[in-house]
């Protein structure tokens, strides 16, 4: 029996001994439910740091470890901690503080918006470096020493995932080990005047050798300068490495597990966005809609998953960590892919599934108008999952597209105008393949714009041509003010190409619109409550107060509004007296109030005609 089955049978054990569940052994340990499910199924062995702590959890609840085993396992643990003690398991609340206190270092220096440019690449480097470190102490294990590992890997770079070169390395960033810099071809010393020189040196340095991090580590100068003054002062970046220079948070591969780094790099995230509004909000899904998202899709092993424009990369993300949950066993990953047009969305991207160890494939690009994941024909990549958030309410000129040369809107409904949203919904129809399954998070508008109207309206026509052919899985309505760069609800819109006999013809409708938490600045989904609404969702029967399943032949005789407010009647919208709900429902009735004084006009203008003549 190996020792990584024998951590399964410990976690199983321990699980069994106290009652608890994944999600709560996971808090125990501090690291994710997906992390403790991967251990527990033996698709991934706990790194050094987890290895103990999970060991001294078993002795602490009285769980016995496989006499054979876990001794051994023990004294693996101890023998690797001989070199460098390593910390406790660890929890995401230090590392949250350790990287906001970073930020708020440099927080008079830019806004917001701007420092996230400069802090993540920082971050990120620091995660390079201590992952370098591990790997070469790994390979020192196996030629000896260090000193023989740094040459071998200098003749082989492929020994590593990423090889830094010496000037980068956090050791010789911080200060704590001496660089001799090369001169020039003048004999004139290369040494940086300070630090935001040598931080754009090293980054150039590790880009030079690693042309994949290219756009990606290396997006800000950080000796750049304006009207004379550094954009940043060295002496706040210099606070920065000291903040990530404590060993309490050191990045490793034996520190902390990818996922357990990704959720504090997504704290940071979120409150960039909470700090910026528009700006950072732009490529942050909340991470609870993610969540939603993914636990909607179930994605399984190998399918194709993609995001037109994936920002952060969050939504890719959390398909693959849901897709683990599912499946702990799976050895085949999720085949993911991602477009973004803004050049600092696209770096936070590459970042970010780097930093959860995930490969995912990225291009930067306009996805209206240059679609970059395209077949061997030219036609655009089809995929067994397809989600994103695009821009609400962008502008759409139909001139531009009258002779789209993927034809994604005339033989979909038609080319809408004014706003895009059912133009994102029809690009995301041509990225399905035909059993190929999508959710888009958008405006509420877009699913009652035009209906009730007596004039021609393109969006509603294209909405029909959806609801016609049995495309629209579904539509969720979210709680108010959960995105960052506005208070506006959103709705989640649900598309199948391979709906199953229960579901055809039938359209599941969900006001989740109540299922929120107050939270400072915005409110958000609790676990529960995102499980619960998936599982509602997925098992499309009536729930009095929050889902309705209606029939195309009822969407049509709607006039295709598919708000889910129009169909589940909640009727607490004022209780407790809160103030701003019955602020927003005297809105609602006085923008009713003048829709029926609008249409009783229209009717009786008729009869003012007939009774002047």
């Amino acid at each position: 029996m190996t020792s990584e089955h024998n951590f399964s049978s410990i976690l199983r054990s321990i699980r069994a001994a106290q009652n608890l569940s994944q999600e709560q052994l996971a808090e125990r340990l501090g690291v994710s439910f997906a992390t403790v499910n991967r251990w527990e199924g033996g698709a991934n062995k706990p790194q050094r740091a987890a290895q103990q702590a999970i060991l001294e959890l078993a002795q602490e609840v009285g769980v016995v470890a496989d006499e054979a085993d876990a001794p051994a396992a023990a004294a693996q643990v101890t023998r690797r901690r001989a070199t460098r003690a390593a910390p406790a398991a660890p929890s995401t609340k230090p590392m949250e503080q350790m990287l906001w206190d970073a930020a708020c270092s440099i927080r008079g220096e830019k806004d917001a918006a701007k420092f996230k440019d400069f802090l993540l690449p920082l971050l990120f480097l620091k995660r390079l470096s201590d992952v370098f470190d591990d790997e070469i102490a790994r390979l020192a294990e196996d030629y000896g020493d260090r000193a023989t590992a740094l040459e071998i890997a200098e003749s082989d770079h492929s020994l590593l995932r990423f090889f830094l070169p010496h000037e980068a390395r956090w050791a010789v960033i911080s200060g704590r080990e001496k660089f001799e810099w090369p001169l020039d071809e003048k004999g004139r010393s290369t040494a940086p005047k300070d630090l935001g020189e040598h931080l754009t040196k090293a980054v150039r340095a590790v880009v030079k050798l690693n042309p994949t991090l290219a756009g990606v580590i290396d997006i800000e100068d950080f000796a750049a300068e304006r009207n004379g003054e550094r954009d940043i002062n060295p002496a706040k970046l210099r606070g920065v490495v000291e903040t990530f220079s404590d060993p309490r948070y050191r990045l490793g591969l034996a520190d902390v597990q990818p996922d357990f780094l990704g959720r504090a790099y997504e704290y940071l995230l979120r409150k960039f966005a909470e700090g910026s509004g528009q700006s950072a909000g732009e490529f942050f899904t909340p991470t609870e809609v993610g969540f939603l998202i993914a636990h909607l899709m179930r994605p399984r092993p190998g399918e194709t998953c993609h995001d037109y424009a994936c920002g952060s990369a969050g939504l890719l993300v959390k398909l693959q960590l849901v897709a683990r949950e599912l499946d702990p066993t799976a050895k085949v990953p999720l085949k993911l892919s991602g477009q973004e047009l803004q050049a600092e969305s696209y770096a936070v991207g590459q970042m970010n599934a780097i930093i959860h160890d995930m490969d995912v494939e990225l291009a930067r690009g306009d996805t209206m108008i240059n679609p970059k994941f395209r077949t061997a024909e030219g036609t655009i990549r089809q995929h067994d999952i397809v989600v994103a958030n695009p821009m609400w309410n962008q502008p759409f000129a139909p001139d531009i597209f009258a002779n789209d040369p993927f034809d994604r809107f005339r033989t979909t409904g038609g080319i809408t105008s004014g706003k895009g949203d059912w133009a994102w919904l029809q690009h995301t129809l041509a990225c399905m393949d035909e059993h190929g399954r999508a959710a888009v998070v958008l405006d509420t508008g877009a699913v009652t714009r035009g209906s009730g109207s007596k004039n021609e309206d393109k969006e509603r026509n294209v909405r029909k041509w959806f609801v016609d052919r049995d495309l629209i899985d579904g539509v969720i309505l979210l709680p108010e003010n959960l995105f960052y760069n506005t208070t506006a609800a959103g709705v989640v819109v649900v598309l199948n190409k391979h709906k199953p006999a229960s579901r055809k013809g039938k359209i599941v409708l969900l006001n989740a619109s109540k299922r929120f938490s107050k939270g400072r600045p915005k409110n958000y989904l609790r676990e529960e409550d995102i499980r619960a609404l998936a599982g509602m969702f997925l098992k499309g029967d009536a729930v009095d107060g929050e889902l309705a399943v209606i029939t195309t032949e009822q969407a049509q005789e709607a006039d295709y509004n598919l708000s889910p407010s129009r169909w589940v009647g909640q009727n607490d919208d004022a209780e407790r007296g809160s103030v701003p709900l019955l602020i927003r429902e005297l809105q609602r009735l006085a923008e009713r109030d003048a829709e029926i004084t609008g249409e009783l006009v229209r009717l009786l203008r008729p009869l003012e005609t007939s009774e002047d003549a």
